[in-house]
């Protein structure tokens, strides 16, 4: 088998895996008749199709120089679907051994200890006395969106998204997208990529929207993030390179790594701070009716707050792990990463759903940070833009940005 066959082979597999896993096909944009055409088979037949694709893909002649991170790319992907298979026939791997097989990358180690600094300096930034959560969840009222207002604020802060990313990325005249409100979801937004250049992006409303996440989503879920994401790999690499790899996005694989951490960089190389709190101050929060001289106390805070970030890790790991339960893990998370009770039992319900997936938003943000602003520095917009697209259209795992 060639490049080319191995690619049509793996995206077949992953449409097959699909039929035991209906959250693994996270977008498909290939020949219809594939999936149209596709009958479930046994998980160890699936597992021995892996294994033997996966030893072709190591085995086949050195790539021409075009494709050599192509090749080295869908060897890890199909590592990935040969971890996944496993573990839907039982076969459960430690957390940190998960993450490498999935996402090509393992997190940092912390501890609480770790995150005791970080506490003490919100201790002193938040108003009031007295245990951390309760206060940050009253400070927090002030900088709820109301329901009402949502979708005025979301679709101002897309749009602006969308104008400055278009300023440096060639996009189709004809991408598009629709917003729509969810609720009952163990995520905030996500973004269902359609093809022809056109995403629908849901917005769970189970609870309060907080300002910050305004342009937060819009640019993740949007511009510069999964939609651009998509709309370049399926015009440069599927229609023009032919790369049929690329017309199917499994979840867990490090594809989604990728995608994570440039949809969460992409938030900054979008909005420098001083330009985000120009356009939240005039634009947003008086959209959501929340006084704009708070904003740069509330975003001091936010600023802190985005150290604990790793907690979600840390939590997620050992509860997998079996080293805590359910209710010490939603503890843990009220605690080090200050989220309420609700939204703490929420993140919990995504550990169990989507399990090691949590390591993609903080280390692939800052995997690909470090990528970029090894080439671009932190300065020069235009460069950074440049590299940031560059990624998007030629992607990299974790091991292959380092």
């Amino acid at each position: 088998m060639n490049l080319n066959q191995i690619a049509e082979a793996y995206v077949k597999l992953v449409l097959a895996v699909g039929q035991h896993d209906d959250s693994y096909v996270d977008a498909y944009i290939g020949p219809a008749e594939w999936r149209e055409q596709m009958t479930q088979k046994p998980l160890v037949e699936l597992q021995a199709h892996a294994d033997e694709l996966l030893e072709q893909a190591k085995n086949l002649p050195a790539a021409p120089a075009d494709q050599v991170e192509r090749q080295a790319f869908l060897i890890l992907q199909l590592r990935a679907v040969c971890a996944h298979v496993g573990r839907l026939a039982g076969h459960t791997l430690a957390f940190d051994d998960e993450t490498k097989a999935l996402y090509d990358a393992v997190s940092p180690h912390l501890t609480p200890a770790d995150l005791d600094l970080t506490l003490a300096q919100l201790n002193d930034l938040l108003p009031g006395s007295g245990e951390l959560n309760p206060r940050l969840s009253a400070y927090n009222k002030d900088f709820e969106i109301p329901r009402e207002k949502l979708d005025a604020v979301f679709t101002a802060a897309i749009n602006e998204a969308r104008a400055r990313t278009r300023k440096y990325i060639a996009l189709p005249e004809h991408e598009s997208f629709q917003i729509e409100y969810v609720t009952d979801k163990v995520w905030s937004a996500y973004n269902w990529y359609k093809g022809n250049s056109h995403s629908l992006i849901e917005v769970n409303t189970d609870f309060p929207m907080f300002i910050s996440r305004a342009i937060d989503l819009a640019s993740h879920e949007a511009y510069p993030g999964h939609h651009v994401f998509n709309v370049l790999i399926e015009n440069e690499l599927v229609k023009e390179k032919a790369w049929i790899e690329y017309a199917i996005s499994p979840l867990y694989s490090p594809m989604s790594f990728l995608a994570e951490g440039s949809a969460n960089y992409g938030i900054e190389v979008a909005f420098p701070h001083a330009e985000r709190m120009k356009f939240e101050k005039q634009v947003l929060f008086p959209l959501a009716g929340i006084d704009p001289d708070k904003a740069e106390r509330y975003y001091e805070i936010q600023a802190v707050l985005q150290k604990l970030s790793y907690a979600g890790n840390m939590v997620a790991k050992q509860y997998l792990d079996g080293e805590i339960d359910r209710e010490t893990a939603i503890a843990m998370l009220m605690k080090y990463s200050l989220s309420d009770a609700e939204r703490s039992e929420q993140r919990v319900r995504f550990i169990e759903n989507l399990r090691s997936y949590v390591i993609n938003y903080n280390l692939g943000q800052d995997v690909v940070q470090a990528y970029i602003e090894r080439r671009a520095g932190t300065q020069d917009q235009d460069l950074r833009w440049q590299v940031l697209t560059d990624l998007l259209r030629s992607p990299k795992s974790a091991s292959m940005m380092v």
